[in-house]
């Protein structure tokens, strides 16, 4: 495997937007941090209820505008929240704005089954989805960004859950082809999708044998269709705590061992000050 990849997550929620931004521009003077993100949800998932939470679309773009080095993205888009043809085009502004940093991140959406996140739908006017649907919806809005990303001439489409005429994305992202697609998600059904459409796949951390047992599925899914699993590189998000970094150091030589050359370390609020250099010189520097 080649040398993992070490980012960060920054949750906009609970927090204001000058605290992120700091931690965000602390983050990328500093190269053994090599990624960023942010989450997307509506409405605090944890914390007061009705505590401040920042759109992460409009949050990264202005975060894109900047940095300068850090590759960006969101773990992971709703595909719930916004019509496919929409976030292609949101997040090909993004890329531009980034100079061509964008790591498109994707799921299904929102964790349904977590209660306050069950919350967005009715508080912002939104369908809730039920999972078939939802799924459904998912794979084709993978190929439907995909197309806005890279055709060059209008095109309809007309899927079982998305239909578009005259469909047409301009200006393209920076990166040609296009952004690399994460896809997050542990439950089978976004493990086929992710099969299909995945340059990376994220899952969240916790029990390993779980994570290892997920992505010997991801494996067998890309032989059903004949991808080579190793094009689809592994990622996780592991918490991060402050007091016992040597709990968080021993979860990433963990998931080290098993393969997972992406490592996303989740930042709690509120940041210690100087949390980038201690990320690198405390949890990165002393892994493996």
């Amino acid at each position: 495997m080649s040398e993992p990849r070490f980012g960060i997550m920054t949750a906009p929620m609970q927090v204001d937007y000058a605290a992120l931004r700091q931690v965000w521009l602390e983050a990328d003077a500093i190269p053994a941090i090599e990624h960023a993100w942010l989450f997307d949800h509506l409405l605090p998932i944890a914390g007061e209820p009705d505590g401040p939470i920042f759109e992460g679309w409009t949050l990264l773009s202005a975060l894109a505008a900047q940095t300068e080095r850090l590759r960006l993205g969101l773990l992971v888009t709703s595909n719930r929240f916004r019509p496919p043809a929409v976030l292609a085009k949101i997040a090909a502004t993004v890329d531009v704005v980034s100079g061509g940093r964008l790591d498109f991140g994707l799921g299904v959406g929102s964790r349904p089954g977590h209660p306050l996140a069950r919350r967005e739908y009715e508080a912002h006017g939104l369908p809730y989805l039920e999972t078939a649907d939802a799924v459904g919806r998912f794979a084709e809005a993978c190929t439907v960004i995909r197309k806005l990303w890279t055709e060059d001439e209008p095109f309809d489409f007309a899927g079982e859950h998305v239909q578009l005429s005259g469909a047409f994305g301009n200006p393209k992202p920076v990166q040609r082809p296009h952004p690399p697609f994460v896809i997050g998600g542990r439950a089978r059904a976004t493990l086929r999708v992710a099969a299909e459409h995945a340059d990376v796949w994220n899952i969240p951390g916790g029990d390993i044998a779980d994570v290892v047992e997920r992505s010997a599925m991801l494996d067998a899914y890309c032989a059903d269709i004949g991808r080579d699993p190793a094009e689809i590189a592994r990622s996780i998000h592991l918490p991060v705590s402050y007091a016992q970094p040597a709990l968080t150091r021993a979860a990433i030589g963990e998931a080290l061992e098993a393969g997972f050359g992406h490592v996303v370390l989740g930042l709690p609020a509120p940041y210690p000050a100087g949390v980038a250099r201690w990320v690198a010189d405390e949890l990165i520097a002393k892994a493996g």
